[in-house]
């Protein structure tokens, strides 16, 4: 299986902002410097199981969320995996998004 470390980066960003600390504080956390987890953040470099474990026990998310965007515990996981995706997206691929789901949300199983 191969990950997407950008991916992996904004979860990691996003549950750290969540959580309310600084990069800075969770370096310091993790006795690494902030330049790595700036890396991490940003998908430069990839984090070993170790950190990944410890990383998840400061910011209180499962490997499971921060790895693959899921979350088998909630019902609405993807939702935030599919907004995170669209974050990056130009104006013209949202548009073409939706115009590939909105036939999809709008069928009605009889």
């Amino acid at each position: 299986m191969s990950y997407d470390y950008s991916l992996i980066g904004k979860r990691i960003r996003k549950a750290r902002e969540d959580h309310g600390i600084t990069q800075e504080k969770l370096a310091e956390q993790l006795d690494v410097s902030n330049a790595y987890i700036s890396k991490i953040e940003r998908g430069k470099t990839p984090i070993n199981l170790q950190r990944l474990s410890e990383l998840c026990a400061i910011l209180e998310k499962s490997t499971e969320y921060i790895l693959s965007g899921t979350n088998s515990s909630t019902g609405d996981y993807l939702r935030n995996e599919i907004m995170m995706m669209l974050e990056g997206c130009s104006a013209e691929k949202i548009k073409l998004i939706s115009q590939i789901i909105k036939p999809i949300i709008e069928f009605h199983e009889d």
